[in-house]
């Protein structure tokens, strides 16, 4: 079995959504099935250079995010459909994501 296709039990996603805000008072937060974060930004522009950065990492992960984009604000949300759950592809793709900002 494939275990980044697997639904991580409520104690993995608590202990990798620790491991994986850090120190981030602003981090990923376990939202209705799905790991959530915002991100803001100063203009549009900006908003939307980091939108096509994280396209081109969803495209090469062959994983999805679900998006809310506006002015200045992009909301990030994953979650794994076929799975039912939050698995590792989404762990590893919020810390891709994260990586375009540091």
């Amino acid at each position: 079995m494939n275990t980044t296709r697997r639904a991580l039990s409520a104690t993995e996603v608590v202990t990798r959504l620790t491991q994986l805000n850090g120190d981030s008072a602003h981090g990923w937060k376990l939202i209705d099935g799905a790991i959530e974060k915002s991100y803001s930004f100063p203009n549009f522009h900006e908003t939307m250079a980091f939108v096509n950065a994280l396209a081109h990492i969803a495209h090469r992960a062959d994983h999805h995010p679900d998006l809310a984009v506006s002015y200045g604000r992009c909301t990030v949300r994953f979650n794994t459909h076929d799975v039912n759950g939050i698995s590792v592809s989404d762990f590893d793709c919020a810390a891709r994501v994260d990586a375009l900002l540091a």
